[in-house]
């Protein structure tokens, strides 16, 4: 079966059956007979990753492609505010990579899995499937009733009753002015091609359809009563053929049993019970702990946002690496194979898995869908495993399947399940891990944990403790900022660096469950912090003020900053200056803890709303590199506004630089060295990163942090804050006329930074955003702290540089010149820079 190109040249000539369509259909379709009342044939994609197998990577280009076709269409602007549906079982991965490319858009995809205690959201039918039910069921209700378009994705558009369907039963519910269908294939007939127009002018609303290839299927008159009795011929001769192969394997047996001595028995059954799993009737799978991270959902549905994203991606490389390490020595095809809805996490994984071994790899997945089997080069499904439903449907007990994974050579087969799946069902002796042993020398399974929603507490204590405030907590003057946070100074946080960084990367601990050791800066580090002070502060004042005037303009005249801690507290103070200095302003100023993956702390936004108007609190940051923090702030507060019923918050971070076009309120968007990237703590009021761990931080808590007292001698903190505001009188009208510039400019935020850290990730083959580090600011931290590989430097850049080009001609490190870089610089971190490696100069590194 390998290399076969499939086609749908069997199906063609037995029922008359004609594709025509564009050059590229062919290549992505083949056809096949389905046992189905509805409709006789079966397109078969060969890109799709559901019922051929076929290459991750290819797999996951398409649906990212789409994505980005439907970014290019939306503008960036749009598609910040874009949700992603996927149509379930089919779709549910091709809609998730849509999302990706449309740039980490929340997704959600359909179901025919109820889920006990979650609402459902919307419903609609599926005509012509074998299972016609979808279910929405979205934790967050809101995110569907944004004002935001919705893009709906499925593998094929054909009469365009399911995506009218839906889109009828959403824009009841949730109306908004434009929808983006996407498919691989559009195989509208000529009657249906006007539909589309039709129905958007009765909602009133904008829709448009992306598809990567365009045809018809031409059905003859009688095509469906032939298409079933096709199939009712071939599935009794192979009824047949399975019959006699059955009891020619039990006479087979029968003999050998005879002739086997029990000691024999015995040794045999010891050799099939070594595998990890001993349940009985177990035949032979060893399990795979994968260390899915904690509380990271499965896929979409329940809803993935963009910050889960991040998490599932800095999770994958040592979750490939477990895979990898288990898979026998000598494997040379690998096939990664998924379940039913679960489809992005198997293909991520697979993704990850090709990158890192020498086998080739392959991903598909089981399905609901039957389908004919015929060993026949001319027809899509050559061969069929059949097993029972092992994940308790609610429609009951039934058959599933496995197409094109017999006969097809794999040395070995990875199945990912979700735990709800992981039944006795499964490792029953007729059950999939079983049909799959029979096929491959080797089964690994490789459970995801199922997620379900936590119901929210109606429980909440009525008051939240007052800010702390410094000298008590941090090195800040009391009325400079309060910290909306709880203080962990007398908790051992700190781990050796080599140790907490391999318990990130192998995903059993989330870097805000510790923290890195808080040495003393050493000389270098206060020598280059002092010189980049001197010749930045005052372009760091002109920035404060432009940045402060656009939010008194725009925002609010009595705003409230809220800095994100720790990085964005400095530039929070700052600007609270400037409006007193420029307008006589005593702004209220507080830091709150956001965490990667984790969002914003739901207490602080509590104290928030219950001291002020949310529509008064402007979140502050330093700069904005890819945009990560940008896009985990704006899905946190729209799930705490939904869970809260609170509004008014707006998720817009104000930032003195912009170099990654992320956010409209920025000071500049020019890359220079603002000199608190150059230090920790000592330069942000003596005030840790924030820490989140559930032994320390309760469900009613605020998010901890530590206070390092022992470092004051250090402390340049306030020396910061004061050169820098020592500038304001000389800047101020400089500051105001560039304020005033900005407000007649187009400032939409084009995310042209994220597009570059992704183009620059593929480009040097680091397959990981997370290694790459944008700006001069995070240059700066990689030559000081971690690991770099080579520096990427803006073709021209001038003085900007000179401490970067001096700390990496130290490191031994390379300097690139790139032309048309967002940024002045970027930082790579190379993936084979982990523990035991070593630096340009040969000595052992740590990242």
């Amino acid at each position: 079966m390998k290399n076969v190109v499939w086609t749908g040249t069997w199906v063609a000539e037995r029922l008359g059956v004609e594709l025509v369509g564009d050059e590229r259909l062919s290549d992505l379709l083949g056809l096949a007979l389905r046992r189905n009342p509805r409709r006789a044939h079966l397109l078969v994609s060969n890109v799709l990753g559901k019922h051929v197998p076929q290459s991750p990577s290819v797999v996951y280009g398409h649906g990212f492609a789409l994505g980005r076709r439907v970014r290019e269409l939306l503008g960036a602007e749009d598609a910040g505010a874009a949700v992603v549906l996927g149509y379930a079982e089919t779709a549910t991965g091709l809609g998730h990579c849509v999302a990706d490319g449309v740039g980490l858009a929340p997704y959600l995809h359909s179901t025919r899995r109820p889920v006990p205690g979650v609402d459902t959201a919307g419903g609609f039918e599926e005509s012509h499937s074998h299972a016609t039910s979808h279910l929405l069921l979205p934790e967050n209700p809101a995110l569907l009733a944004g004002a935001g378009p919705l893009v709906l994705v499925d593998d094929e558009f054909s009469t365009g009753n399911t995506v009218l369907n839906t889109i009828r039963d959403l824009h009841a519910r949730y109306p908004r002015d434009r929808y983006v269908v996407v498919a691989l294939v559009d195989m509208r007939s000529a009657a249906d091609l006007g539909r589309l127009a039709e129905f958007a002018t009765e909602i009133g609303a904008r829709v448009d359809l992306v598809a990567a290839a365009r045809g018809t299927v031409n059905l003859p008159e009688g095509v469906l009563e032939k298409g079933q009795a096709l199939v009712a011929e071939h599935e009794t001769t192979e009824a047949t053929r399975t019959t006699e192969n059955t009891k020619n394997t039990e006479n087979t047996k029968n003999t050998e049993n005879t002739k086997n001595t029990e000691n024999t028995k015995n040794t045999e059954n010891t050799k099939n019970t070594e595998p990890a799993d001993s349940r009985p009737g177990h035949p032979g799978a060893a399990r795979v702990e994968l260390g899915w991270p904690r509380g990271l959902p499965d896929g979409g549905r329940h809803g993935f946002t963009p910050g889960e994203r991040i998490r599932l991606d800095a999770a994958l490389p040592a979750m490939a690496a477990r895979v990898a390490e288990a898979l026998p020595e000598r494997a040379r095809r690998v096939l990664v194979l998924g379940f039913e809805e679960l489809m992005y996490a198997p293909l991520r994984l697979a993704r990850e898995l090709e990158q890192v071994v020498s086998a080739e790899v392959r991903y598909s997945t089981t399905t609901r869908s039957p389908v004919l089997a015929l060993d026949d080069p001319g027809y899509a499904i050559r061969t069929r495993l059949v097993f029972p439903a092992h994940d308790d449907p609610d429609d009951g007990p039934g058959e599933r399947y496995a197409y094109n994974v017999a006969g097809a050579g794999f040395d070995a087969v990875v199945a990912v399940v979700d735990s709800a799946a992981d039944t006795p069902a499964l490792h029953a002796p007729d059950g999939l891990l079983a049909q799959l042993a029979e096929h491959a020398p080797s089964v690994l399974l490789a459970v995801v944990p199922s997620y379900v929603p936590a119901r929210p507490s109606t429980e909440r204590p009525s008051m939240l403790p007052e800010p702390l405030r410094g000298p008590a907590f941090s090195s800040y003057a009391p009325d400079e900022v309060g910290w909306l946070l709880q203080d962990l100074s007398d908790v051992t946080l700190e781990a050796p660096t080599e140790e907490r960084e391999e318990a990130i990367q192998s995903g059993g601990a989330h870097y805000a469950e510790s923290l890195p050791v808080e040495y003393q800066p050493s000389p270098q580090y206060q020598e280059l912090f002092q010189t980049a002070l001197g010749t930045s502060a005052a372009r760091i004042a002109q920035a404060v003020g432009a940045v402060t005037e656009l939010v008194l303009a725009e925002r609010s005249p009595h705003p409230v900053l809220v800095s994100l801690a720790r990085a964005g507290t400095p530039v929070g103070v700052l600007m609270r200056r400037w409006a007193q200095h420029r307008h006589g302003l005593d702004l209220p100023h507080y830091a709150v803890s956001i965490v990667r993956g984790r969002g914003i702390d739901a207490n602080a936004l509590r104290w928030l709303a219950a001291h002020h108007d949310p529509a008064d609190v402007v979140f502050v940051d330093g700069w904005t590199g890819k945009g990560a923090i940008t896009r985990e702030l704006t899905e946190a507060i729209r799930e705490f506004e939904s869970a809260e019923g609170v509004t008014g918050f707006d998720p817009e971070i104000a930032v003195l630089a912009d170099p990654g076009s992320c956010v409209r309120t920025y000071g500049t968007r020019e890359d220079f060295l603002i000199p608190s990237a150059c230090l920790n703590s000592t330069v942000s009021g003596l005030i840790s990163r924030t820490v989140l761990r559930s032994d320390l931080v309760g469900e009613y808590d605020f998010h901890g942090a530590k206070f390092y007292r022992e470092l004051a001698g250090s402390d340049v903190s306030v020396d910061f804050l004061d050169a820098v505001a020592a500038h304001f009188p000389d800047v101020a009208d400089a500051a105001c006329a560039q304020a005033k510039e900005l407000l007649a400019t187009d400032r939409t935020p084009t995310w042209e930074g994220w597009a570059a850290v992704e183009r620059i990730s593929e480009e040097y083959e680091i397959h990981d955003v997370n290694l790459v580090k944008p700006g001069v600011g995070e240059t700066t931290r990689v030559l000081l702290r971690r690991v770099p590989w080579k520096i990427l430097a803006r073709a021209g850049a001038g003085t900007d540089l000179d401490h970067v080009r001096l700390l990496a001609q130290q490191r031994g490190v390379p300097v690139e010149e790139v032309d048309e870089l967002p940024y002045t610089c970027v930082g790579l971190i190379h993936p084979k820079y982990t523990r035991g490696a070593t630096g340009a100069d040969g000595k052992a590194v740590t990242v």
